[in-house]
């Protein structure tokens, strides 16, 4: 539905359907060779498979410019074979969502690139200025497919079991997965079946399409972290959308950042990760109140889980990459902190190992996968009483304005006596401003404007300012866990001494200014009113 102060189309326009391009909507699981070996025989498939089966050989390789302009603009463009027969497909990606991609397909004659056989009208730039001439091989893919068409709660799925290698060079990349490809029905019923799969066999949700892979490999790059979206709420939504858009924002930074997170990309992955599981809990925790669905507890808890194991790698990426480097910048040569990023290193691939390990773990996948389920489905509606029922039903608007009201009183109730409080007050206090601001952020798409960008400004400086004492106390317990590591020298000790002396000055100087960050927050005016 158009907004109010939106240009009004003409009837003849309003009355054609917009075009939609055409979406592949896939999930992917990676999967042993034994895993694939069990699941291809398994009861489940034979239960729900309309047909036996093909298998096909299937060669395909990937075209870009000399500076990789597709791969630039989200999209991939392969040529495949399979027999005789040459497809040319282009993928676009982008929507924000890791199981759809615009898909195009069209049959090669002759096996030869031909970019005029595609809409190029309807994809546009930048595939319609370019020419085939233009084009070069980038890596090529060579996979065995197994392939079945499916019956399962009330959609068609069709499963393809794969396994092969992705080529760019000299290089290769092994590939061992199982894919779940929506050909009618609702995308609820690919999570569903994956989690039938698990009680077959182990596999491990997968982000990363095979031209994603071949990328990496062929240029040596590693995937990227993902930051939040702004959540897409509209004025018009009521609140049981407002949740849906809420959780499916929160899950899709959560899925975009489990390569990055397995892959080591670096501290961004496992930092962006947390804040999709901060952002999530906070989220059903203002929703308990409101909702209390007993669907939604089982997410919480696992959330919490998953959090709790990434926060170790959090704190010794954070203390290595930007504690230690910036007292060194300051000037304080003679502590030779170096010592530290040396005896912190085998704790930070331990924590990492033990990311690793978690996600390795099927309970994990079964969590992602009963997450997309339910959001998919609207669990959160399950077993409500009719008051529950009634609160979905009203506008967004109404629903974000009481949330956010309450929210923030919490967060003023914490900070009574702000100038009185005690370590622990404070932190609680930080804890219920951060949930606060997610909240805000989760609702700004209906308030933005001047009042919203400065409530925002003043909530986040109070919140940097309570963190840097949070941070001085995250440090002083790495320090210990360094200072009872084995054998540490007098070298370890006097660089933690000046490590500890230094953040005790930055502490005591922002505790100077947090009165004043603090009157500035409470005198605030709450832009949702």
């Amino acid at each position: 539905m158009p907004r109010d102060d939106a240009a009004q189309p003409d009837a003849a326009a309003a009355s054609e359907p917009q075009k939609l391009p055409p979406r592949e909507i896939e999930l992917k699981l990676a999967a042993s060779q034994s895993a694939l070996e069990t699941l291809r025989g398994a009861d489940l498939i034979a239960r729900h498979a309309r047909n036996q089966g093909v298998t096909r050989r299937l060669d395909a390789v990937y075209y870009d410019t000399p500076d990789r302009l597709l791969d630039r603009n989200g999209l991939s463009l392969r040529v495949r074979r399979s027999g005789k027969r040459h497809v040319q497909t282009l993928k676009r990606s982008g929507s924000g969502d890791p199981l759809v991609r615009d898909e195009w397909e069209v049959a090669l004659p002759d096996g030869a690139l031909d970019l005029a056989l595609l809409p190029l009208a309807e994809i546009g730039e930048p595939l319609a200025s370019l020419s085939a001439g233009q084009l070069a091989p980038v890596f090529a893919t060579r996979i065995r497919r197994r392939l079945r068409r499916l019956d399962y709660a009330g959609a068609v799925i069709e499963i393809a079991f794969d396994d092969g290698t992705i080529e760019a060079g000299e290089q290769s990349l092994s590939v061992s997965e199982v894919e779940l490809e929506l050909k009618e029905g609702e995308a609820a019923a690919l999570y569903e079946f994956g989690l039938a799969m698990l009680d077959v066999a182990p596999l491990q949700v997968a982000t990363q399409s095979k031209s994603a892979r071949g990328y990496g490999l062929a240029f040596a790059r590693l995937p990227r972290a993902v930051k939040a979206r702004p959540v897409e709420i509209g004025a018009h939504d009521n609140a049981d959308a407002a949740i849906a858009a809420i959780l499916g924002n929160t899950y899709r930074q959560l899925l975009g950042n489990l390569a990055p997170v397995t892959a080591r990309s670096g501290p961004e992955g496992v930092h962006q990760m947390r804040v999709s599981l901060r952002r999530l809990r906070s989220a059903l925790s203002v929703l308990k109140r409101e909702v209390a669905s007993p669907a939604l507890e089982p997410i919480g808890r696992e959330a919490k889980r998953l959090g709790h194991v990434l926060g170790p790698a959090r704190n010794w990426d954070v203390f290595i990459t930007q504690t230690v480097p910036d007292i060194e910048a300051e000037g304080l040569d003679d502590a030779e902190l170096a010592v530290l990023r040396k005896a912190a290193e085998p704790h930070q691939a331990k924590s990492y190992a033990e990311i690793a390990k978690r996600l390795e773990n099927p309970q994990t996948s079964r969590f992602l996968l009963s997450f997309g389920a339910l959001i998919e489905r609207r669990g959160w509606r399950s077993g409500l009483p009719s008051e529950a029922m009634a609160v979905l039903a009203e506008p967004a608007d109404d629903f974000a304005g009481r949330v956010l009201a309450r929210t923030h009183r919490q967060a003023l109730k914490r900070g009574r006596g702000f100038g009185s409080l005690r370590p622990e007050a404070r932190h609680e206090l930080r804890l219920a401003l951060k949930k606060l601001r997610y909240t805000a952020e989760f609702f700004l798409p209906l308030h933005d404007g001047a009042a919203a960008r400065k409530y925002l400004g003043r909530l986040w400086r109070l919140q940097e300012a309570l963190g840097l004492a949070n941070d001085a106390a995250t440090t002083q317990h790495l320090l210990a866990e360094l200072r009872t590591g084995k054998a540490p020298g007098p070298e370890l000790h006097f660089a933690a001494g000046a490590i500890h002396g230094w953040q005790s000055r930055h502490t005591i100087e922002a505790g100077r200014k947090l009165k004043r960050h603090w009157r500035r927050f409470e005198s605030a005016s709450p832009f949702w009113s």
